[in-house]
């Protein structure tokens, strides 16, 4: 007798893809969903089970409600040339309505009530296009995992900045405002200067053209008491 279809829809269908480096657990989650109004009991199987480790390996998934079960793949040094035969086994079957013992009502399961959906494994290395990428996002990954003190922090800290930036801004208006009094001042300095030197050499002209206009007069008298004197 054939077995009744999956009821279990399954997030892969059919393939669960780990994506190395394999040096760390890297883990693949597949989603389990009850689409009908029976609870349905699961079981997660595996061909290699020294390989993986699966949470929650077994369970019950309320009508009409879904679960994701974690599978993890132990570190392993990985072979490109190496083909995948590893596999898994979703097996599932209408949970009994009066169920007190989920192993019992597994044990006293027929063949034709169990329902199951295979999976294969398939692995993959980031290519370097994709590790390039990988780093260039990491800051903002890093960052949207930041808890609220650190946020707290960052946000403090560039307040403290920006209050910086206005203080040094204030300051160099300042100096602007002392330099451009400070060559005002220069200039009124050169400016009374020029006068007073200006002034200085009027007064020395005028001086001078006395002293000649004095030595012209005495000239003259001399030669008007020179003739007296014949």
């Amino acid at each position: 007798m054939a077995r009744p279809e999956q009821v279990l829809v399954l997030e892969p269908q059919h393939e669960l893809k780990f994506r190395g480096p394999f040096t760390d657990v890297v883990t693949a989650t597949l989603k389990l969903t009850n689409p009908t109004d029976r609870n349905v009991c699961f079981k997660v199987k595996t061909t290699a089970p020294r390989r993986y480790c699966v949470r929650p390996n077994s369970g019950i998934i309320d009508a009409g409600t879904s679960i994701n079960v974690s599978v993890m793949l132990q570190p392993f040094d990985y072979d490109p040339n190496e083909k995948s035969k590893h596999k898994f086994m979703v097996q599932s079957l209408l949970a009994p309505y009066d169920m007190t013992d989920m192993e019992g009502v597994w044990k006293e399961a027929k063949p034709e009530e169990l329902m199951d959906s295979k999976l294969r494994c398939a692995f993959e290395m980031p290519l370097e296009n994709d590790k390039t990428t990988e780093h260039s996002v990491l800051p903002k990954s890093a960052s949207a995992s930041l808890d609220d003190g650190e946020v707290k922090k960052i946000m403090e800290e560039c307040k403290r900045l920006q209050m910086e930036v206005q203080r040094l801004r204030e300051e160099n208006k300042q100096i602007r405002e002392d330099d451009g009094l400070r060559k005002r001042k220069v200039t009124s300095v050169a400016a009374s200067h020029s006068s007073a030197m200006a002034t200085s050499a009027v007064r020395d002209e005028g001086l001078s053209t006395r002293v000649l206009a004095l030595c012209v007069l005495l000239f003259v008298i001399g030669v008007i008491i020179g003739k007296l004197a014949l």
